[in-house]
């Protein structure tokens, strides 16, 4: 405890890093606070139905605790800086596939700044179909009743999607101040606090739902509880899981120098595509429900209910395929067997050049497969809670994994190696006793 709070007032005592927790946490306020200011045209008191309808759904209430509980409060935030994130993933994928966007991205500065002013302007595109999406939503029957009756039809239709846009250009905005100018991923942080601004109210669900269920609620709550640390810690393990190749370096003598001659490894991660599979996945269920106009009719039905064994199914395997697919699409073994050749490095008893990209390529197919599959696990964790816990609160079985659980995880993860890294930048002690913290690749830069 003592060294603990020490770290605090290391923290505290470096201005740049104090300055910058301060203007992080400002930010993050207004983003906040804005979550709380409904659309014109709607009544606030009337959204039981809207907040209902959200919670009862798997992907609306997944969409819901991403942006902090804006959607269902029909906020001018509601529809948060998903399509930012969507538009980033298209961004992302197209500078992969497509040679020319690949060589505007190779162009440095220049070329980054092109890429982010291009995905803004995909970002505005998007922003206009969801809200439009969003707007047939909340003229549902429904959740018409929350519409205030002598609000004009067309000036509703305007003026809401307007603020729904502007709303994520702002969003997006903040997300880029606490990237330049706070701490951490602007993107990444927003997100983990729209999610962890649902925890306490979930929580609270839950302990009164329990507390008041009977005999045994409690020890079940503590189960509960239980169960989850050991769910955060396997996903730490995921996060973080690497397989550490050996790699030699051949010695080299210049002058009366030394140079190279040291034994290292190439870490590969179990988990190298993030939490970019799951994304997709949802991506790729959540269509039904957009073609319905966020209705759960039809075939839609399917693909709401996180309990559900079809959902449960189809999920598992476009997590796995999404996983290979984006993988093979990150990690080339043959520029890596270039850069060690380059370098004088040698994998021991593997030839360089093509055999060194086979050898590498074999490993990582290896460690993919189990990891696609705790990856997919991970993904319909929440529903085999909801279904092993019988009377679970919905909102409280998504911290059981899922994209929720895995963003919260990695970007704390990330925030305290950059806090660690100003620490011992300072020569000050680092956040453990022993070892580093290893984050991982930003939410925003995966997303």
């Amino acid at each position: 405890m003592k060294k603990f709070i020490t770290t605090l007032k290391n923290i505290w005592s470096i201005e740049e890093l104090r300055n910058k927790i301060l203007y992080t946490l400002l930010l993050l306020f207004i983003y906040r606070l804005g979550s709380f200011i409904v659309i014109p045209g709607i009544d606030p008191n009337k959204l039981d139905a809207l907040h209902s309808s959200t919670q009862n759904s798997g992907m609306l209430g997944l969409l819901d605790a991403f942006v902090g509980g804006a959607f269902s409060k029909a906020s001018i935030f509601a529809l948060g800086i998903m399509p930012y994130i969507s538009a980033s993933i298209f961004m992302q994928l197209v500078t992969i596939l497509v040679p020319q966007m690949a060589k505007i991205q190779k162009e440095g500065e220049s070329g980054r700044k092109k890429i982010n002013q291009w995905t803004r302007y995909l970002t505005v595109i998007v922003t206009v179909f969801q809200s439009a999406a969003y707007i047939g939503y909340l003229k549902s029957p429904a959740n018409a009743g929350a519409l205030i009756p002598g609000y004009g039809v067309a000036f509703f239709w305007v003026s809401t999607v307007v603020l729904l846009t502007v709303g994520t250009l702002f969003v997006m905005w903040l997300g880029e101040k606490i990237t330049d100018k706070g701490l951490g991923n602007g993107t990444s942080i927003i997100i983990m606090i729209g999610i962890l601004a649902r925890l306490p109210q979930s929580f609270m669900q839950e302990w009164t739902a329990r507390s008041t269920g009977g005999a045994g609620g409690l020890l079940i709550m503590l189960l509960e509880i239980l169960f989850l640390v050991i769910v955060i810690l396997g996903i730490i393990m995921l996060v973080m899981g690497t397989r550490k190749v050996p790699v030699n370096y051949a010695k080299q003598i210049v002058g009366n120098r030394q140079f190279g001659g040291a034994r290292n490894f190439l870490p590969l991660k179990v988990n190298a595509s993030g939490v970019m599979p799951i994304i997709f996945a949802q991506a790729i269920l959540f269509l039904p429900t957009f073609i319905t106009g966020f209705t759960n009719s039809g075939f839609a039905k399917y693909f709401t209910d996180h309990t559900n064994w079809i959902y449960m199914l189809v999920y598992s395997f476009s997590v796995i395929a999404f996983t290979f697919l984006y993988t093979a699409l990150l990690f080339n073994p043959k520029q890596m067997s270039d850069e060690l050749k380059r370098n004088n490095g040698f994998i021991p008893g593997v030839k360089p050049g093509q055999d060194t990209a086979n050898y590498i390529g074999t490993i990582m197919d290896r460690i993919t497969l189990p990891g696609a599959i705790l990856l997919a696990l991970v993904g319909i964790l929440p529903g085999l809670v909801e279904l092993g816990f019988v009377g679970m609160q919905q909102s409280f079985a998504t911290f059981f994994g899922g994209t929720s659980l895995l963003i919260m995880v990695g970007v704390i993860l990330d925030t305290l190696q950059q806090i660690e890294t100003q620490l011992l930048m300072r020569q000050y002690d680092g956040l453990m006793n022993s070892g580093r913290i290893q984050g991982r690749q930003a939410v925003s830069s995966g997303m």
